[in-house]
């Protein structure tokens, strides 16, 4: 999709389409709204007297105009009521009316900018959720598909229409970082989406190691002889049943001091997760491609670091392996010893996540980071705590999970933090070794994070449970079906605000 900016009285843009908007209640409609109404002989305020457009969020109505302004339709979509808009609605309103203009056929579009005018929201924050909605509405992963498919329209160009020249800097800057932003998070998507034949350690790795290449990032990526060496046994033990090694991902973005402590972001990178011995049943197994969803948004979310580069250090670090039952797979009752030395009894071997993020968390302490947060597909238990609207949020330190929890607000990302207590630690104390990996049914996203906890050392850490979040099984207007690249823009956004 190509972006512009256009310093223009939106009457006179041609385009295949217009959007404009308006709140709920409005009656007379003013602004870009009212000038193309005035243009039309009062055709908006008709469509409003006649009951059929209220401005209710995301309701969208298509005028044809015959004369009196340049494009060829109009969209006209509801803000919803004034004391409810905020810059995410902003963000859904734009995917909800860039997908039903797709849906039109159109293939230029041109909008004013949300909220820029009496919304009362900051233009670059405006111009930004309008462009993150736009690519995220509008996002289909079809690498599968035939080229005969009759869903092949594309919306070629976006143009955000201002009247004001004073805003052209912030909306020209706003515009930039969306694109960015929505861009890293369909990585994560399609990342995320690939099927599990397609999108293998190494294969992840390799995707990885080329977005490095294009964006300037520092990459490492430790085959299984180097993790080996490394001593990340709990990462080798959970790959050992498939035929595909495991792979180790390092990203480096240096900001503008490369000996910095940097944050530290941490993904559980399981391409495809069968349960090992410790066997998923076969329904719904077939989306357990998605279980790399926090390795996924570790991965976009470095993208965009780096495109915005951002001045903070920051570290991506990818721990991937595959999951599968074969002859040598890890074994329920078996013994493993972490990269820290601690011993770990494996009571589930569908509880791997936890495991491949053990070593990677110790391995972060080696950077001395001034935070790491960990991403993780881990437990159903959180799926079935807070639902597919929230992800966990695990933390040591208070201050951290108020920026993240205030992150998520502002992308709409929420989440939702949860306690660990001694008595969840307790819970993963083993009898014949230092920890179990399973702490049974009850408060099982807590135990979860409570594992990961113990491999923490003397840095701020936070747990992202986004099993719930990280693949979307109904369809949203900027969270189609599928991978949702959850995380990339929530990281991003603090990322930002540490800047």
């Amino acid at each position: 999709m190509e972006l512009s900016v256009a310093i223009e009285n939106i009457v006179e843009w041609e385009s295949d389409a217009i959007v404009l908007n308006l709140f709920e209640g409005v009656t007379v409609p003013g602004g870009a709204t009212g000038a193309v109404d005035a243009a039309l002989n009062g055709q908006i305020r008709d469509l409003i007297d006649a009951g059929d457009f209220t401005g209710k969020f995301k309701q969208i109505a298509v005028l044809y105009p015959r004369g009196g302004i340049s494009a060829k339709r109009l969209l006209l979509v509801g803000l919803g009521e004034r004391k409810e808009f905020t810059v995410d609605r902003v963000r859904q309103l734009s995917a909800a009316v860039a997908r039903h203009a797709l849906g039109l056929g159109v293939e230029q579009l041109a909008t004013v900018v949300h909220g820029a005018g009496v919304g009362g929201l900051d233009a670059a924050d405006a111009a930004q959720a309008v462009v993150e909605g736009a690519i995220l509405g509008t996002y289909r992963f079809t690498p599968y598909k035939s080229g005969d498919d009759d869903d092949n329209n594309e919306l070629e160009g976006l143009t955000l229409v201002e009247f004001d020249a004073a805003k052209q800097t912030d909306i020209e800057n706003g515009s930039d970082a969306g694109r960015i932003i929505a861009e890293g998070t369909c990585l994560a998507r399609d990342l995320g989406s690939h099927p599990g034949n397609e999108m293998t350690p190494a294969i992840l790795a390799g995707r990885a190691e080329t977005m490095a290449r294009e964006t300037g990032l520092r990459c490492e990526v430790f085959d299984d002889e180097r993790i080996a060496g490394e001593g990340m046994r709990t990462i080798r033990a959970v790959a050992q049943g498939s035929a595909q090694p495991p792979r180790f991902i390092i990203l480096e973005h240096e900001g503008e001091d490369p000996e910095a402590a940097p944050v530290v972001l941490i993904g559980k990178g399981i391409t495809f997760d069968s349960g090992g011995i410790s066997i998923k049943g076969s329904e719904g197994m077939w989306d357990m491609k998605f279980d790399m969803g926090g390795a996924a948004a570790v991965i976009g979310a470095m993208q965009a670091v780096a495109r915005l580069n951002l001045p903070v250090r920051t570290i991506g670090l990818v721990a991937a392996s595959e999951n599968m039952p074969g002859s040598r797979a890890l074994k329920p009752g078996d013994v493993i010893r972490s990269m820290l030395g601690k011993t770990i009894e494996i009571r589930s071997t569908d509880a791997e996540g936890r495991l491949v993020l053990a070593d990677a968390v110790a391995y972060a302490a080696r950077y001395n980071p001034s935070a790491a947060i960990d991403l993780a597909t881990l437990t159903g238990a959180c799926v079935i705590a807070l639902g597919h609207e929230a992800s966990g949020l695990f933390s040591n330190d208070d201050e951290l999970a108020s920026e993240i929890a205030a992150a998520g607000e502002r992308t709409g990302e929420i989440a939702w933090r949860l306690p660990i207590l001694d008595g969840h630690r307790d819970e993963m104390k083993s009898d014949i070794a230092d920890l179990k990996n399973s702490g049974g049914r009850a408060g099982g996203a807590i135990t979860g994070a409570a594992f990961i906890e113990a491999f923490v050392q003397d840095f701020p850490w936070a747990h992202l449970d986004v099993a719930g979040t990280a693949w979307a099984h109904k369809d949203l207007p900027h969270v189609p079906k599928g991978g949702t690249g959850v995380g990339v823009r929530l990281l991003v956004d603090l990322l930002r605000k540490r800047s």
